[in-house]
């Protein structure tokens, strides 16, 4: 079985007297593919943000590839191996897409920031034919495919992709699908935070339910969506 790449141990959050998490305990094994699911204000958003390093949490501790990531900023955690993308895509308006792929090759500093990384990077995410556009000319499904190309760019042993298929059509989603198990066969593990319950049961091969900032559920997809306080709280049912 595979090592454990990620370990969340009793993890909390509070804002002033808001709990946002509390007492997250959470294995995530290397080259799994987890689904994090929840209702709107369930504290998926702050998880990864804790985890990430923009926010610090107030309890617990994360450990990742057997190291704490306590201390360690946002840019420092992305070197180790550990990347986001984000619920909206934030290109640099001003650069044009290869330029927007150049920034996290330098940053990341595992790979050399030349034309010829940036442009394979493009190429796994089928937008080398848009490498001299700015974003603003480019679609949603095109923004979010350069969201994930910036967030691979750092060759990450760990990716966290927050709603990535947000706002999409079907054909589309099963585009960014079809990029997600490609980077996952190709040996990164990734937790997928989406609302897209299609598409995060066709890709999950193991869920978490987080509800009012606890967790309340971790298995099998179809053992975890029969659950009653599953269906109550996130299906609605």
């Amino acid at each position: 079985m595979n090592e454990i790449i990620l370990r969340a141990e009793n993890v909390g959050k509070r804002f002033g007297g808001f709990t946002a998490l509390s007492g997250i305990e959470l294995e995530v094994r290397a080259g799994e593919r987890l689904g994090l699911i929840g209702p709107n204000g369930s504290g998926k958003s702050t998880f990864t943000n804790c985890l990430a390093g923009a926010f610090t949490s107030h309890d617990g501790a994360f450990t990742f590839k057997g190291q704490p990531l306590a201390g360690l900023t946002s840019h420092q955690r992305a070197r180790r191996g550990l990347a986001r993308t984000f619920q909206l895509p934030r290109p640099f308006r001003g650069l044009t897409v290869i330029e927007n792929i150049r920034v996290p090759l330098a940053y990341g500093g595992r790979q050399p920031a030349t034309d010829d990384a940036a442009m394979a990077c493009l190429e796994a995410v089928e937008l080398a034919g848009k490498a001299t556009r700015l974003p603003k000319e480019l679609t949603q499904v095109e923004l979010r495919r350069l969201e994930l190309a910036r967030a691979t760019a750092l060759q990450p042993a760990l990716l966290i992709a927050d709603e990535a298929m947000a706002g999409l059509s079907h054909t589309e989603v099963d585009q960014i699908l079809a990029l997600l198990f490609r980077l996952n066969a190709s040996g990164t593990t990734v937790i997928m935070i989406e609302h897209v319950m299609r598409a995060v049961t066709e890709f999950s091969q193991r869920l978490a339910v987080l509800v009012a900032g606890r967790k309340v559920a971790d298995g099998a997809p179809a053992d975890v969506l029969a659950m009653p306080e599953v269906e109550e709280a996130y299906l609605g049912r």
